[in-house]
């Protein structure tokens, strides 16, 4: 008391002295602040609640600035008259102080005569929440949007009412939709009221978003219990049997001897120790040890010693089994009353089977992306081995080629729109004339010959392999996409696909148009199939079958160039990159038909869309989904050898 009446004194005294100190003192703002002085002053996360929600529900314009200086640690202190103020620090021993009344300044002073109030991070979250209800009805967007992502992260029981009055006189519509999305999720987890969180939740149903299911599945929390007679009531999830994926016959007596209705059991290595421990004279608790050669005669000397107190009572396996079959077991709702837990349990169902649709929508995305990949991969090696009947080892090593190439011009290109955009003729002219230098100088005296061709090209494949990494080294390089790629096109929580795998299907798509309008609209193409028919008729009538296979060749490599830029912007770039892909593409080519556009897309879509459904079995090891795949494919050839759709012709007849 005299140390309150001291402070009064003081406070009279420069209130007397100062007009300026007056008026704060008469401030309602300051009133509350004097009320809760000392909390504020002495504060800690556990006694500072009253002190930030009495500002908080004040009503008082000025509450916003309180909250938001002290969250700064710009309020301070007058250590005599104990009035607060807000202060800019001038230098090391000067404040400018300013009143919290009408944030008028009211001079620069020693900061001697006062303590600058430093809230430590839990007290700021504190305030943060409180402050959230003043963001909520700011006049910028910007800081309501704010407000709401801070709801998001961390939403507490207070937050409710102030994004109910909030949301009626929201101008914006989009944060209108937030604000009224976010109070019904709030109105779930926290509103008293269970009718009101049954209403919430039904506005919910076949919702896909994470948010949802985050406010619902806490509901659905459940205590196993025990019980020697069926229980009834809204509140049992279920009933559960012993000795089922669901509640093991161990972990059902545990429950029971934890809840008293049974007895504890013991190993039967501990119950030997235990009898051998307690032997005398050749007998165990009178009973001779001649006579202890069964399960049930060793129970019964270990309970002759429990009854005796020696030993603990324990239960034996036939009363295991009899309280086993004894007692219902059962999961009883916790998270929530039994009527507000089985509305949740509802809209989840509704929610799982809306969930399960879309999983498979998004799956068949990926597979269509992973296809689209195969593709290109396999396209040129479609064209080569299907034309030529060469089993080219080298064609991942031409697109690691059109990889590199991309990286190059990026180098010098630093628009990288441009530079992708110069990165795929480049990358088809350098694989092209690769392409036919390989042809002229290795393919051309194997023709006939497929297992001289194979290990040429394997070598090949090394070699080139080599020169990358001599010339780029051994770690990944960068193959930056254009800005407009980044992120993904999100069609819900679940389904999504991201803009580069959006960008190499519509690439996919455009050289199928390419590879048709070339194969059947030009001279060259007309030839190329001419060649692949019937390559003695083709040259009788003119056409080089020769000059033929060098384009042919060259023609497959280029688009394999393109396939590595493609590739690039996703995967990484390295000397190894093309052994990726070169085993996928083979499969491609093979169960599609070779030499097949559309065998190469059916047999494309077959790859990817069995992979992506294998992983999605055995997410935990993608090695072996790529096994199962390989294996599958090998019995898919035993029934159809030549693919999915056979090719007349040269190919055909190898």
């Amino acid at each position: 008391m005299t140390r309150a009446l001291c402070r009064f004194l003081v406070l009279l005294l420069t209130c007397v002295a100062h007009p300026v100190a007056a008026q704060q003192a008469d401030a309602p703002i300051q009133q509350i602040l004097q009320t809760h002085g000392q909390v504020i002053e002495r504060s800690s996360r556990q006694t500072i609640g009253p002190a930030i929600d009495a500002l908080a529900k004040s009503g008082l314009p000025e509450a916003q600035a309180v909250l938001e200086k002290w969250q700064a640690k710009q309020m301070w202190r007058h250590r005599d008259s104990g009035l607060f103020v807000w202060a800019d620090e001038v230098d090391r021993d000067t404040l400018r102080i300013f009143d919290f009344a009408g944030g008028a300044e009211i001079g620069t002073v020693p900061d001697d005569d006062y303590a600058q109030l430093k809230p430590n991070s839990g007290i700021r979250g504190l305030i943060g929440a409180a402050l959230v209800q003043f963001q909520l009805t700011d006049p910028l967007p910007a800081n309501r949007a704010t407000a709401l992502d801070a709801i998001e992260r961390d939403p507490e029981p207070s937050h409710l009412d102030a994004l109910r009055a909030a949301s009626n006189d929201e101008p914006d519509p989009v944060l209108e939709a937030r604000k009224q999305r976010l109070e019904r999720l709030l109105t779930i987890r926290f509103d008293p009221d269970d009718a009101a969180r049954i209403a919430a939740m039904d506005g919910f149903r076949g919702d896909l978003g994470v948010d949802v299911r985050a406010a619902l599945n806490p509901l659905l929390a459940t205590r196993t219990e025990a019980s020697a007679i069926r229980p009834e009531g809204a509140d049992i999830a279920r009933f559960l049997e012993p000795g089922t994926e669901a509640l093991s016959e161990d972990a059902a007596y545990r429950l029971l001897v934890a809840s008293g209705l049974a007895e504890p059991r013991i190993s039967r290595a501990d119950k030997r120790r235990a009898l051998e421990a307690n032997i005398d004279n050749g007998t165990v608790a009178g009973i001779e040890l001649a006579t202890l050669d069964s399960i049930a005669a060793r129970d019964m000397a270990y309970d002759a010693l429990a009854e005796r107190g020696v030993v603990t009572p324990v239960a034996t396996e036939a009363e295991v089994a009899t309280a086993l079959a004894s007692h219902v077991f059962f999961d009883r709702y916790i998270g929530a009353p039994a009527p507000v837990a089985q509305a949740a349990a509802e809209v989840l169902e509704s929610i799982e089977t809306k969930v399960a649709i879309n999983q498979t929508l998004d799956l068949g995305l990926d597979a269509l992306s992973l296809a689209s990949i195969y593709f290109l991969a396999a396209i040129g090696l479609a064209i080569t081995f299907g034309v030529m009947g060469v089993i080219n080892m080298a064609h991942g090593e031409f697109i690691m080629m059109g990889a590199y190439t991309g990286y190059v011009v990026q180098l010098f290109v630093p628009d990288y729109t441009l530079s992708i955009l110069l990165a795929i003729p480049l990358a088809f002219a350098v694989t092209f004339g690769a392409g036919v230098a390989l042809e002229r100088l290795v393919i051309r005296w194997l023709y006939h010959r497929p297992l001289e061709t194979l290990l040429a090209t394997f070598g090949v494949s090394i070699a080139l392999q080599q020169i990358a990494k001599n010339i780029f080294g051994t770690q990944a390089r960068p193959l930056t996409a254009p800005s407009w790629l980044d992120g993904s096109l999100v069609f819900n929580d679940i389904v999504s696909i991201s803009y580069i795998r959006i960008a190499i299907f519509v690439l996919a798509l455009l050289f199928l148009a390419l590879f048709l309008l070339v194969m059947n609209r030009t001279r060259l193409g007309l030839e190329v199939r001419a060649v692949t028919q019937n390559p003695r008729m083709a040259a009788s009538m003119g056409i080089n079958p020769d000059r033929i296979n060098m384009l042919t060749f060259g023609f497959g490599s280029g688009v394999a160039g393109i396939a590595g830029v493609a590739i690039g912007l996703y995967a990484k770039v390295t000397s190894e990159m093309g052994a990726d892909y070169i085993v996928q593409s083979f499969m491609t080519v093979v169960v599609g038909g070779v030499g097949n556009i559309w065998g190469t897309l059916l047999g494309a879509t077959l790859v990817g869309t069995l992979q992506k459904g294998i992983e999605w079995l055995n997410p935990s090891n993608t090695l072996a989904a790529q096994t199962y795949m390989i294996l599958f494919i090998i019995l898919f050839i035993q029934f159809r050898p030549r693919g999915i759709i056979a090719l007349k012709g040269r190919a055909a007849e190898a």
